[in-house]
């Protein structure tokens, strides 16, 4: 299903698979950001709601059900705007696989592992997706240059990564260190999402999000009936209203600025969100449940912002900075 007069507004030329870096080469305006932080904001909450939710409602319970709740919230606006989802098998098999690896296994991994991980280390460790998207760009797609700057803030973010598991690592294998692990595994699936979804722009976002949401609630919903009998469960006020908020905000809004971010950012730009995720997702994590942000998480939060800023600005705007702070005029040709 092309896009309708209602798909994003002023996006760059679309980029085929092959090149998705043409995504991002038009400028970008501060609306293009404001769609980044509010991505960003939607997704900060996933982790304590979810911490929340996990209190009285199974994993693949909560995830069929949140799923299930924002694919029909978004069909009924579908529906006011006068689209549909697409029947051809094409649609379909793209909108099954992106799923797959951009929800369905990584969510149920973090999910899972969220039983035994506090949300303000969930955050940060599920938010190091950019690294990894990073590494496959440079060492498998190679649509981007891989310039020293880029490599050096890779670094710095898989170091603040291993402070933020590694104490755990010294004392012993737990079983933190192990749902740490799965955690990480999870935000390298996000990453290969998020080049893949590339191949989603010829529709509208929220067509995307809408037949993706649809799919993924309806492939788990039988094996929640199966393992996890739904209908003897007895969740919380406070879990249902998890549930239903993450459905709405997160999954439905969350998803569809996720497709919107692509369309106008490119691939890299749109995974630096991740980052801003950290101190909105941390902070949510200290007041809603209170928790506490030990030393090797801050120290860990600044190698990692460290390192996301090295691999966004370009090397022109440093030579910029350093050249003002000495006192020289900027030079205009300077470049990346």
């Amino acid at each position: 299903m092309p896009k309708s007069n209602a798909a994003i507004e002023s996006e760059p030329t679309p980029a085929s698979p092959s090149d998705p870096a043409g995504v991002a080469k038009a400028p970008h305006s501060w609306r293009d950001y404001a769609l980044l932080l509010a991505l960003a904001c939607c997704w900060s909450s996933t982790y304590p709601l979810t911490k929340i939710g996990l209190g009285s409602i199974p994993p693949i319970t909560f995830i069929s059900a949140r799923s299930l709740i924002a694919a029909l919230f978004l069909l009924a606006i579908l529906y006011a705007r006068g689209l549909r989802i697409p029947t051809d098998i094409k649609a379909w098999k793209l909108f099954a696989f992106q799923q797959t690896i951009n929800s369905t296994i990584p969510f149920l991994m973090i999910t899972w592992a969220q039983q035994f991980v506090p949300a303000a280390p969930t955050v940060v460790l599920a938010s190091t997706t950019p690294i990894f998207a990073f590494l496959i760009t440079w060492g498998i797609t190679r649509h981007e240059p891989a310039t020293l700057l880029k490599l050096a803030g890779a670094m710095l973010g898989l170091a603040g990564t291993a402070v933020i598991i590694g104490l755990d690592a010294l004392g012993g294998l737990s079983s933190n260190l192990f749902a740490e692990m799965v955690i990480l595994l999870a935000t390298v699936s996000f990453a290969c999402a998020t080049i893949f979804g590339l191949r989603l722009s010829d529709y509208d976002p929220m067509v995307v999000a809408a037949g993706s949401l649809l799919f993924g609630g309806t492939l788990l919903l039988p094996v929640a009936l199966i393992v996890e009998h739904p209908w003897t469960l007895h969740p919380t006020r406070e879990a249902l209203i998890a549930t239903a908020t993450m459905g709405i905000f997160s999954s439905a809004f969350g998803l569809m600025l996720f497709y919107m971010c692509l369309g106008r950012l490119g691939t890299l730009t749109t995974n630096a969100q991740g980052y801003l995720r950290i101190p909105i997702g941390v902070g949510l994590s200290v007041v809603l449940l209170g928790e506490t942000v030990p030393a090797n998480l801050a120290l860990g939060l600044v190698l990692v912002m460290a390192g996301v800023a090295a691999m966004t600005i370009p090397a022109d705007r440093y030579g910029k900075w350093i050249d003002r702070l000495r006192g020289k005029a900027p030079d205009p040709a300077a470049g990346e």
